[in-house]
């Protein structure tokens, strides 16, 4: 028993007298630098963050400066801290647009607020931000090692703005207000002419403009449904086998028996 609380109080007394813990209570911000460099070079990023964090403040403008705020940000980046490795990335290409790590530290910077990009469902102000840093990337630096992770990286994001925009225009259809639908499915055809979910779309659209006339009332029946064959025409010439097709055609015939009746009545 002696003897483990001897090792005990050994080990700890050597602790507290490391290296680390020196520079984390000395006043030199020399000490600490190098301190940091070197738990930083040991993949030691938070011990690295503690020091970096500590000199930070009163470390601009001195020689070392550019390298301390390069591997303060890569230290945030390597712990997966991306908000903040985003923000020191930012600063350090601000600071510093001259450095040979500029180019890498503008691109790890726009990697790391796509990192904070969630799921489509969800509110995409992080993801919108993430595009534009990925773009601006890309036009300052068109002939980058990093040009083809940029694009696809950007190409990734813009998909979930896409899909999340459908998914909105879609849940108007899906809540039955149609009239919405409409317009939301019209605007994000408009927006996405090249999507991959326009036969989808045109197919909720046509479902709007059919559950429209149908539901309508008589003074603006004719108008609705002859809407809602247009809207099974453009489905149909889209994709003239799309896998709506059997309910669309079913549609289709209420769509003209109706206009039929309507018509006997004028």
């Amino acid at each position: 028993m002696k003897r483990f609380l001897y090792v005990l109080f050994l080990a700890v007394a050597v602790s507290a007298c490391s290296p680390y813990q020196t520079a984390i209570k000395s006043e030199d911000a020399g000490v600490k630098f190098n301190e940091a460099v070197r738990q930083y070079e040991k993949g030691k990023y938070t011990k690295a963050i503690r020091l970096f964090e500590q000199i930070a403040p009163a470390y601009r403008g001195k020689p070392q400066a550019e390298k301390m705020f390069y591997l303060f940000a890569m230290s945030y980046y390597n712990t997966e801290q991306y908000y903040l490795a985003g923000y020191q990335f930012d600063s350090f290409t601000s600071s510093y647009p001259k450095s040979e790590k500029a180019e890498e530290a503008a691109y790890l910077g726009a990697k790391s607020y796509s990192m904070l990009s969630p799921v489509y469902s969800l509110d995409q102000n992080d993801t919108v931000k993430a595009i534009s840093k990925l773009q601006n990337f890309i036009d300052a630096y068109p002939n980058s090692q990093y040009f083809a992770e940029a694009n696809a990286a950007l190409k990734v994001l813009t998909d979930k703005l896409e899909k999340k925009a459908f998914e909105v225009a879609k849940q108007y259809n899906t809540v039955a207000d149609y009239k919405a639908a409409l317009v939301a499915l019209d605007n994000f055809i408009a927006d996405f002419p090249g999507t991959i979910y326009k036969e989808e779309a045109l197919y909720y659209k046509f479902d709007s403009a059919y559950q429209l006339a149908i539901n309508s009332v008589p003074s603006k029946m004719e108008e609705r449904l002859n809407n809602a064959k247009i809207a099974h025409a453009n489905l149909i010439k889209f994709n003239g086998e799309t896998k709506r097709k059997g309910d669309a055609d079913q549609k289709l015939e209420r769509i003209e028996k109706d206009l039929q009746q309507y018509n006997k009545q004028q």
